[in-house]
């Protein structure tokens, strides 16, 4: 090879370089100077590409209101649903999301609300979800409803449940074992994901609630007993 012809691909691959350098950073300047948000630094969430809007639903709370599309506005909501006889996931969950509950500030826990959704409306009655659900915190709230509006509503947001006789003539339920993330507007942006861990958890909600819009509306005064 002649020392022109290394010259020349030498020059063909430095203008290559230079050429990519440019788009990367034309594409950097351009994404900083229309504003678009940098992709979150997050620990558990995970975001779908698009918010998912949700179905109409109307289900009963244990203090005796009502749980509409309209109650998941105005803050974040990480609704999770399950059942109060679950032997195992369900009282584990709740206790991590104690823990995370506990980790925010009270400036961001004005901006952040649990749910706990049962899917066995039979047997979870509103005293029955009161006291199993204020045993984690007196803050997160217990709902419940007809498998119609339970049934739209968890397939809306990805999740399923089931009840299956067992042998002496009761029932077991199976059910999704994630939690559901609620923005603001009311609309699905994603899931936390098994095995939970309230450090990372908390972390990703306090990232969430410093994101302009928010929302700041406070929900209600926690108890930090």
């Amino acid at each position: 090879m002649t020392p022109a012809r290394m010259s020349g691909r030498i020059s063909a691959t430095v203008l290559i370089l230079v050429a990519a350098f440019a788009a990367a950073f034309g594409l950097w300047f351009g994404a900083r100077m229309l504003g678009a948000p940098a992709p979150l630094k997050l620990q558990a969430a995970v975001l779908y590409p698009a918010p998912r809007a949700l179905p109409d639903f109307h289900l009963a709370r244990s203090d005796g209101q009502s749980l509409t599309p309209a109650d998941w506005k105005g803050h974040w909501t990480v609704a999770f649903f399950g059942y109060t006889n679950c032997p195992d996931v369900c009282p584990t969950t709740l206790a991590t999301f104690k823990q995370a509950w506990k980790l925010l500030e009270p400036v961001e826990a004005e901006k952040v609300r649990f749910d706990f959704i049962s899917v066995d409306p039979t047997r979870d009655t509103p005293e029955q979800l009161a006291r199993y659900v204020g045993f984690f915190s007196k803050d997160f709230v217990a709902a419940t409803g007809d498998d119609e509006n339970l049934t739209r509503l968890t397939r809306a947001l990805g999740l399923i449940y089931s009840r299956e006789k067992t042998d002496n003539g009761n029932y077991a339920v199976d059910h999704s074992a994630s939690a559901v993330i609620i923005d603001p507007q009311g609309r699905q942006i994603g899931l936390f994901r098994p095995p939970f861990e309230a450090t990372k958890i908390a972390a990703d909600l306090k990232t969430f609630v410093s994101l302009p819009g928010a929302g700041s509306r406070p929900i209600h005064g926690r108890d930090d007993d």
